[in-house]
């Protein structure tokens, strides 16, 4: 196909003024690629990271970006035999290679994309993507969370803590969450058991109560900052600790050598098995998206700030984007 479409183009690294929309030519398919319609997309730490100038090395200007894509194929290359025109798909786009999904098209190696989970619409699909690959990594690949264990997840309301609950949940496990303490119910609803507020009460002393000294199991990083530090004390003997998050500071791990414990990081790798599994979960139920704005593609900009600012704002879940309509839901404050 040739043709142009609408993007929404990073011009410049800085705020969030930094886009601009723009007809650009709809990308080639190659003979293993299909080619997406895309109705829904999300926004991620990483996305404002890149546009902050954060990843500025792997991000040559001007750039598409954007990780998160549920939409209808519409092409398929020679060789793709998984999929027929006109299935419904998501998937996250391969990070830092090539053109991302803030666009009305996208062209991706088929071997990424899944079949969406038929009792979800495009933006609850697109909100699962990146995050939902990160979580299974994090929890199933690296963790390797047994069921009965004792997890702590920080930040149980956000984008990647709402879905870690879930899953963590049906993985059999018990669920301490932090949150803030008007999100308490909130974060039960999603199967949390016990609930810290982390703006008032210190989480390793709370862990201790509710554990009876033994400490948690696994401990899962969402926010950075201290955590690492802070979460050994926190641990059982041989926990493990996983962390999304860049380490912006020095951390002195030394308790956490006399738990023998293990520390994994993870920067999502993208394949098609982790979101057939999730979407395994979705579909029993067992797991469900949680938006909590929604905007359209030409305000990109906004959504941007809304996530930056979202704990502040009343922000719950993700931040989806609206690319084939012009839906808008934003928080109560």
């Amino acid at each position: 196909m040739t043709g142009t479409m609408k993007a929404i183009v990073l011009s410049k690294f800085g705020g969030f003024d930094a886009f601009e929309m723009r007809d650009v030519a709809v990308p080639a398919v190659g003979p293993r690629q299909v080619r997406v319609r895309v109705h829904a997309t999300a926004i991620n730490p990483l996305d404002y990271q890149i546009r902050r100038g954060d990843y500025a090395d792997d991000v040559p200007l001007p750039a598409i970006i954007g990780h998160d894509v549920s939409g209808i194929v519409e092409e398929k290359g020679a060789h793709v035999s998984e999929f027929a025109l006109g299935d419904e798909v998501y998937y996250t786009p391969r990070i830092f290679g090539g053109a991302g999904s803030y666009a009305e098209q996208h062209v991706a190696d088929v071997d990424l994309v899944a079949r969406k989970p038929n009792n979800i619409n495009h933006l609850e699909a697109a909100s699962l993507t990146l995050v939902g690959g990160t979580v299974w990594e994090a929890l199933v690949t690296r963790a390797q969370l047994a069921v009965h264990e004792t997890i702590l997840i920080h930040g149980g309301a956000g984008g990647v803590g709402t879905v870690a609950i879930q899953l963590a949940k049906a993985m059999g496990a018990r669920v301490i969450t932090t949150a803030r303490r008007g999100n308490h119910q909130f974060v039960r609803s999603l199967g949390a058991d016990e609930a810290i507020d982390h703006t008032s009460d210190d989480y390793v002393s709370a862990v201790a109560d509710l554990t009876r000294g033994q400490g948690v199991n696994v401990v899962f990083d969402t926010i950075g900052g201290d955590t690492l530090t802070r979460s050994a004390p926190a641990l059982a003997d041989a926990g493990r600790v996983v962390s999304i998050v860049d380490i912006s500071q020095p951390q002195n791990l030394i308790d956490a050598w006399g738990k023998n414990a293990a520390y994994h990081f993870v920067f999502t790798r993208q394949n098609r098995g982790k979101l057939d599994a999730l979407t395994n979960l979705v579909e029993r139920g067992l797991i469900r998206p949680v938006i909590g704005a929604v905007l359209p593609l030409a305000r990109i900009g906004e959504a941007h700030e809304l996530l930056e600012g979202g704990g502040s704002r009343g922000l719950r879940g993700k931040v989806a984007i609206d690319v084939a309509g012009q839906t808008i839901k934003l928080p109560a404050l």
